[in-house]
């Protein structure tokens, strides 16, 4: 083929290859000069103004600034974006994985690599992007699936339990005061059969909603089965301890819960208790606050119990 032809062929080539990209594309040169770019580059980072008036968009190790700064405006963390495209720029062997979040909420996964001649001579740098904002939304709501409980809002038991081990090693490391409740609704079955499981869902709801407008923000909720819950109060004293149980109680036994114009009665039962130095995990400090709950039940339920003193 002729040598002329052949560079036609293969620019034209380069740019339909670059064109049929599903990612945004960015060359540059050794001094970071702009060589070329595909719509879908322009497209995701919205630059349609700024490059038809500006042929360059980056140089050297800072970019010129119409089209970097016009970038930055856009990132969430700028400062990480820029540190680290000047390094890449310094390094020019290193290859680059990074996920960059933006300011309208969407998240760019960024590939980088050297580009190099036969002879080792560095020629520059190719930029891909691509939109992975439909794909980290997905990660985050199976994330939420596996850590939340969906009717509720709460952690759910497995990610309670492991928020619970971390805040036990936690107060031990550092000898600080834990309190850790048990709670459950009393004759919830009775909610169920009378008015049905939407009542209870209901029911469930508006308890959780009440309680976590009542706990601190350092407090842990965690639904731990149907109608059971337990709760987790870092670095509390006594008569804190004892305020939360009035409020949980309270808020519960002092404001009614109407479904569908039916009265519906709701109170709870708990036991609260205090890490000691005999608890070899958080399961053991659990089993005995599942203990004085039943201990409240026993005792004519609508009440929380709290173990009478705190570890000296």
């Amino acid at each position: 083929m002729h040598t002329n032809i052949q560079g036609e062929f293969d620019r034209s080539l380069l740019h339909a290859i670059q064109e049929a990209s599903p990612d945004g594309i960015l060359v540059v040169d050794s001094e970071g000069g702009m060589v070329s770019y595909n719509l879908r580059f322009v497209e995701l980072w919205q630059l349609e103004d700024v490059l038809a008036s500006h042929s360059k968009g980056l140089k050297g190790a800072v970019a010129e600034p119409p089209l970097l700064a016009y970038a930055l405006e856009k990132l969430k963390h700028p400062d990480e974006f820029l540190q680290r495209v000047t390094h890449l720029y310094a390094n020019p062997r290193e290859e680059d994985y990074t996920e960059i979040e933006l300011r309208d909420g969407r998240v760019l996964e960024r590939h980088s690599k050297g580009l190099f001649a036969k002879d080792d001579t560095y020629l520059g740098r190719v930029w891909f992007f691509r939109d992975i904002t439909s794909r980290k939304q997905v990660e985050e709501a199976l994330r939420e699936s596996a850590s939340f409980d969906m009717l509720t809002g709460q952690m759910n038991r497995r990610y309670f339990l492991e928020s619970a081990a971390a805040e036990f090693e936690r107060a031990r490391r550092f000898g600080q005061t834990l309190a850790v409740g048990m709670i459950d609704l009393d004759f919830f079955k009775v909610i169920n059969d009378k008015f049905g499981h939407a009542a209870g869902d209901y029911v469930l709801q508006t308890v959780c909603k009440r309680w976590s407008d009542t706990l601190r923000s350092v407090d842990l909720l965690g639904r731990i089965g149907g109608e059971e819950f337990a709760i987790i109060l870092p670095q509390i004293d006594a008569e804190g301890v004892q305020s939360v149980a009035t409020r949980l109680t309270q808020v519960i036994s002092r404001h009614p819960f109407t479904f569908e114009n039916a009265a519906l009665s709701v109170s709870i039962s708990g036991g609260v208790v205090w890490l000691n130095q005999q608890d070899q995990n958080i399961e053991e400090t659990l089993r005995r606050a599942d203990r004085l709950l039943y201990q409240a039940k026993e005792q004519g339920r609508n009440r929380i119990l709290v173990e009478e003193h705190p570890p000296i």
